[in-house]
């Protein structure tokens, strides 16, 4: 090394004695008063006056105990052998051998001893040093031997930037303590798993010629390790659920050979077979979804998910930790079981570093209303991502430095050494039952093939490709191994090779028989009572959502009252008092219907969480939900109607709509008896979680025969406040419309918002419900409704002019839908118009023609038909109240212009574009 390097880095053996003699001070008052590793080199190195004198014993006795006069050559090289162990420790791991194909980058300073200011001459020399990992006073080569073995080997630690010093303690210990020796039985299976992923591969590669499959060929000890974790999991902690989630990289093994999927189907599926159900169109095989109860080797039965998955990668991540989520609030009594329950994330390391769902998932990790407990992160490293390396592909140097954003360990690991591999799964399952948090184990392989098997990887990685065409596989590396020690032979390994491939073409041959191709519904048993509905009959079937006035009032009193032995802020004590009144008079607005909803399917045993930005309160002021005493205490009034009662969850959210409504779309995906919200502050905020709602909300049915009941709630209307809070882009919703996969609403009514949320749990099947709230109607004086709509109504999909006397003399028709609906009547009213009858549209869809034709059919004096909105031609219902209704009714429309903005930044600009729309309504 040069000097000028040397120099570079001198700090790395620079030791100031007045530090450490305030160091030695501080520990003789208090040990635990300093740095963990600090303490355990002071107690290992003993300054006292009985140690120092085997250092040098013509030291003065009159000085013995004077830290400073210390024999100061062996107290320098005891603190840079220390200022080794520490860089072992920092950055141990950037000198590993966990790359199996790329050299692995340079990084400097390296861990040559001249770095350090030691030389070869020490190596025989003793250090108290070794204290610090374990091994008491040692030889510098020992020291080094260990620390290597650790830190340099097939696994590399990242750890030191965690701030919690006993949490440093554990994970070293873990590492000092865990001499993992694993019995021949145990090596044979880790071989049979790894002949099962590689042979498995190779058959579909020879059968299939040219077909996707996105094989695990680079990574095939993932299929071990997850054997691995569930064996240990399942026996140490007595662990009964996996919910995982992964993208299309090793799926298909995985699926098989792990979850144990019958090798016919998958063998049809590759066969390209129609659906036997027509109802639905599935997915490509890649993507699907599937559930398992099955055995371990020890005889446990557990249950595994696999979560359908789109290629939006990394979107899977957080379905799986609300499904985890929901399993852990409903059969394992909150957190205090989630040791039964782990989510695993198995990610690619493109899409870790690149997506920036990775990102909002984690910052769930720890809140009150989205933790699970820690989740597993398995990253199957593939050093590429499509054609981009990862110079590329990302500006970190680990594709998994997100982790350090949870101070989360990261365990670095060869893929080709499958018992390396088991130990971090040891590690990783130990660490998330110890802390509740998460871990990342970063498994390097490689891609035997391109993006995909049809791909040709060395149009763009030439050198790359060159290496793992000769690089020899995990099975074959291990197969030689344990031959070389004699723990398998030869006729062992033609025996287990013969028996898996009998066993892939018994299931290749049955493939053939199978005419059909089968969608297996994921977590079918939970929804076993709700079926599948797609026809119009089906869809609007009634349902029953009174309640009788008198218990209204007297859940109205409870939820409605706060508690006398409580402090409140004034206008909290103000808004509650100004609800008492309006029960009296038998009057709800917007907020207390919502409220009553709950407070009525709550009283009746059913379950409710709500979750989003700001929903406790609510973004308008309006919801208060939770409501805080002086000192801060919350109350939630809703909980306290009845004893046995369901329990309400309201939980504000990160300032997330990707990563929240993803996790709410997989608790309500396990839990159809939970009525689950989601509300965006504003309702373009949608546009943020776009990805849930396009490959999940809207299409998850008929993709992978997945029901929901997750309800969107999206603040909607155009008051002046510009184009980024006006419009929820009603549009793009029904755009997705189709087959009654939606219920999309547009309320204008208290009583029937009201009813909608208590039909969404009152009916006998599940649709996603999205409905565009208001924000000025919050507080609109017309905006009423009397509890006796409550108690005797129904929700209605379209309502009639209710102010009409006489249809005879209806001349003019005028269909809307949202807030519009009281401008124009405002509008009628300041001219006395009785000729124009305005008509609701509050079910968007699925649209109830019927109900219109019966409309059309009534106003039989009718001359001119209007749609109005308030939103911009090209945006808005236009286009789909055109498609929809074009063949009964002749529509004139009333609406802005069509713009590439939703709204005009300017207040008056805005109130002469919605003056004019008022104008030509009414001329």
């Amino acid at each position: 090394m040069s000097d000028s390097i040397s120099d570079k880095y001198s700090f790395l053996n620079t030791i100031h004695f007045k530090n450490l003699e305030f160091l030695y001070n501080k520990y003789k008052k208090d040990p635990n008063s300093i740095e963990l590793s600090w303490s355990a080199f002071f107690n290992g190195f003993d300054f006292g006056e009985k140690n120092y004198k085997t250092y040098d014993k013509s030291i003065n006795q009159e000085n013995d105990k004077t830290f400073i006069n210390l024999n100061k050559e062996i107290i320098h090289k005891e603190f840079l052998v220390y200022n080794l162990i520490n860089t072992y420790r920092q950055r141990g791991h950037f000198f590993t051998n966990t790359n199996p194909i790329r050299e692995r980058r340079k990084h400097f300073p390296s861990l040559d001893l001249k770095n350090f200011g030691l030389s070869d001459k020490d190596l025989d020399m003793s250090f108290y040093a070794g204290e610090l990992i374990g091994i008491g006073k040692s030889s510098l080569k020992n020291i080094i031997f260990y620390l290597k073995n650790i830190y340099c080997r097939s696994i590399g630690i990242e750890y030191m930037y965690i701030s919690n010093p006993q949490k440093i303690q554990w994970i070293e210990r873990w590492f000092q303590k865990k001499k993992l020796q694993f019995s021949a039985e145990e090596k044979k299976f880790f071989l049979k798993k790894l002949n099962e992923a590689v042979s498995f591969e190779n058959f579909i590669h020879t059968k299939f010629v040219g077909q996707k499959r996105f094989s695990i060929e680079g990574n095939e000890s993932l299929l071990p390790g997850l054997e691995e974790m569930i064996e240990y999991t399942s026996s140490k902690y007595l662990s009964e659920d996996f919910i995982i989630g992964m993208s299309h990289r090793g799926r298909l093994n995985i699926l098989s050979n792990f979850f144990q999927k019958n090798y016919s189907q998958i063998f049809s599926e590759f066969q390209e077979k129609e659906y036997k159900e027509k109802t639905f169109s599935g997915d490509v095989k890649y993507h699907l979804g599937f559930s398992k109860i099955r055995k371990t080797r020890k005889g446990q039965y557990i249950r595994l998910h696999l979560v359908p998955n789109p290629s939006h990668l990394e979107s899977v991540d957080a379905i799986v930790e609300g499904i985890t989520r929901a399993k852990i609030d409903i059969v394992y009594n909150k957190n205090s079981n989630s040791e039964k329950i782990i989510p695993i994330l198995i990610h690619g390391d493109a899409a870790l570093s690149g997506q920036g769902i990775v990102y909002e998932v984690i910052q769930l990790s720890k809140l009150k209303g989205y933790k699970t407990g820690g989740t597993i992160h398995i990253v199957l490293n593939n050093q590429i991502g499509f054609t981009t390396n990862y110079t590329e592909g990302r500006s970190s140097i680990y594709c998994t430095d997100i982790a350090k954003v949870l101070l989360s360990p990261v365990l670095h690991v060869n893929a080709d050494d499958v018992e390396s591999v088991i130990k971090a799964i040891y590690f990783a399952v130990d660490f998330r039952m110890k802390y509740h948090e998460d871990i990342f184990i970063d498994l390097l392989g490689y891609r035997k093939y391109g993006h995909n098997e049809g791909d040709e990887p060395r149009f763009t990685q030439p050198s790359l490709y060159k290496a793992i065409s000769k690089h020899t596989n995990s099975y074959n590396l291990y197969k030689k191994k344990l031959e070389k020690n004699g723990i398998i032979n030869n006729n062992d390994i033609i025996n287990m090779e013969k028996e898996y491939k009998n066993i892939l073409n018994v299931g290749y041959n049955e493939a053939k028989n199978i005419k059909w191709n089968v969608l297996n519904s994921f977590l079918e048993e939970e929804w076993k009572n709700f079926p599948v509905v797609s026809t119009n009959k089906d869809i609007f079937q009634m349902v029953d959502t009174r309640i009788s006035m008198k218990k209204i009032i007297d859940i109205s009193h409870k939820i409605f009252s706060l508690p006398k032995d409580k402090k409140f802020f004034k206008k909290t004590e103000s808004i509650f008092r100004n609800r008492l009144k309006m029960i009296t008079n038998k009057l709800v607005d917007w907020s207390m219907s919502e409220l009553l909803a709950y407070g009525t399917l709550l009283d009746e045993g059913i379950h409710i969480r709500l979750s989003g930005e700001d929903v406790a309160r609510g973004t308008f002021s309006q919801r208060h939900a939770i409501i805080k005493t002086e000192e801060e205490e919350e109350i939630i009034l809703l909980n306290n109607i009845r004893i046995g009662q369901g329990k309400i969850q309201i939980f504000n959210s990160p300032l997330s709509e990707y990563g929240v409504l993803g996790f709410d779309y997989g608790y309500a995906m396990y839990s159809p008896y939970v009525l689950t919200l989601w509300e965006a502050q504003f309702g373009d905020f949608g546009n943020g979680g776009q990805i849930i709602i396009d490959q999940y909300i809207s299409s998850g049915e008929n993709k992978w025969k997945i029901r929901n009941g997750i309800v969107l709630l999206l603040p909607h209307g155009y008051e002046g406040q510009g184009p980024e809070h006006s419009s929820a882009r009603i549009e793009r919703y029904l755009q997705l419309c189709a087959k009654n996969n939606l219920f999309v609403v547009n309320c204008t009514t208290p009583a029937n918002f009201y009813h909608l949320l208590r039909r969404q749990m009152k009916l006998k099947y599940r649709k996603p419900l999205i409905i565009f709230t208001p924000k000025s109607l919050l507080r609109n004086s017309k905006c009423l409704s009397t509890i006796d709509k409550l108690s005797e109504g129904k929700f209605q999909e379209i309502i009639d002019d209710p102010y009409v006397k006489d249809f005879n003399k209806i001349t003019k028709l005028i269909f809307c839908s949202g807030k519009i609906y009281y401008d124009l009547l405002n509008k009628k009213e300041s001219l006395k118009n009785n000729n124009t009858a305005l008509i609701r549209i509050e079910q968007i869809y699925p649209l109830k023609i019927e109900k219109i034709e019966n409309l059309l059919i009534k106003y039989k004096n009718k001359k001119i038909i209007y749609w109005v909105q308030e939103e911009p031609e090209n945006m808005g219902l236009w286009s789909f109240i055109l498609r929809k209704l074009k063949n009964i009714i002749s529509f004139n429309l009333i609406s802005p212009s069509e713009n590439s903005s939703p709204s005009t930044g300017s207040y008056i600009d805005f109130l002469k574009i919605q003056n004019e729309i008022l104008k030509k309504a009414f001329l």
